[in-house]
C-alpha cells in the first residue's frame, strides 16, 4: 500500500487502535490530521513521527461537539483536503445495566459513538465531494449485532453506526463515497482493562492472550482504504472470521 499524497484523519488518535493507525498509515507515505482530546500525547506522537512537522497535524477535539469537528476537518485543507476518515474514537466506560446506568454517561456515550461518527461524516464529505472520492472507515463491534449484558449503550451507538456506514454508502456510493466498517473484535487497549474491571458479561472473563493486536487493526484499516476495501462496501468487515484474517495475511 502506498498513501503519498494523501491526507487520513484519524479520531482518538492519541492511543490503541488510533495510535497505530497513525504509526502505520505514516510510513505508508500519508499526511496525516490526528484528532484526541489530549492535545500533550498527539503533540509526542506527531514528534516522534514527523520531527519537520511537514506531514502530520494535530488537533485537540472533542468528537461530540461539532464545531470542533469542522473546524479540525478544515485542517485539511492545508494538504489539499481529506481522502480518507477513520472513525476511530469511542468509549465504553461506564459498563452498567440499564437500571443501574446513569442517564447522563449513557447520553455522552450517544455523543461520542454515534454522533461523532455523523459530525465526521457531514463536515468531511463537502471536501470530499470536491475531490470526486473518498473513503470513510467506521470502527465497529460485534456488539452491534448481539445484545451483551451492561452494554447497552455501547450495542446500540455501534449499531447506530453500521446503519450510518450502510446508510452513507446508499446515498453517496454513486459519487465516489467509499462507506466500510471495521470490526475487529477484542483488542488489546485501555478498553479491554475497563471491560475486564466491570466483571459484566463473558467478555470481562476473557484471558488477555486472546486479544488481537492494534497493530493488526492498523493493518486493515490500510487495507480496506485500499482498493480490496471495495469488496466491504457498506459493510463491516470482521478480524474475527477465518476469512478476514485470511485476506490480511494474518494468523488465524
Amino acid at each position: 500500500m502506498n498513501f503519498q499524497n494523501k491526507t487520513i484523519l484519524i479520531t482518538g488518535a492519541s492511543r490503541g487502535i488510533g495510535e497505530a493507525a497513525a504509526r502505520h498509515l505514516f510510513e505508508l507515505g500519508a499526511n496525516l490530521i490526528l484528532l484526541a482530546r489530549s492535545q500533550n500525547k498527539l503533540e509526542a506522537l506527531a514528534k516522534a513521527l514527523d520531527p519537520s512537522g511537514e506531514r502530520v497535524e494535530v488537533v485537540a477535539c472533542d468528537v461530540a461537539e461539532y464545531d470542533a469537528v469542522q473546524a479540525a476537518v478544515e485542517k485539511a485543507e492545508a494538504f489539499g483536503g481529506v481522502d480518507i476518515v477513520v472513525n476511530n474514537a469511542g468509549l465504553i466506560d461506564p459498563i452498567a445495566r440499564i437500571g443501574d446506568s446513569d442517564p447522563s454517561a449513557w447520553s455522552h456515550m450517544v455523543d461520542v459513538n454515534l454522533k461523532g461518527p455523523y459530525y465526521m461524516m457531514h463536515a468531511a464529505l463537502p471536501q470530499m465531494l470536491a475531490k470526486k472520492g473518498g473513503t470513510f472507515i467506521n470502527i465497529s463491534s460485534g456488539a452491534a449485532y448481539g445484545a451483551l449484558e451492561g452494554w447497552s449503550h455501547y450495542c446500540a451507538t455501534k449499531a447506530g453506526l453500521l446503519q450510518l456506514t450502510r446508510t452513507l454508502h446508499k446515498e453517496y456510493a454513486t459519487q465516489g463515497i467509499r462507506s466500510i466498517g471495521l470490526s475487529p473484535g477484542t483488542v488489546v487497549t485501555q478498553m479491554q482493562v475497563e471491560i475486564k474491571a466491570s466483571g459484566i458479561n463473558p467478555v470481562s472473563a476473557l484471558d488477555p492472550s486472546v486479544h488481537i493486536s492494534p497493530e493488526w487493526v492498523a493493518k486493515a484499516i490500510a487495507f480496506l482504504c485500499g482498493p480490496a476495501g471495495d469488496d466491504y462496501l457498506g459493510q463491516d468487515f470482521s478480524m474475527k472470521t477465518e476469512e478476514g484474517r485470511a485476506a490480511l495475511g494474518l494468523p488465524s
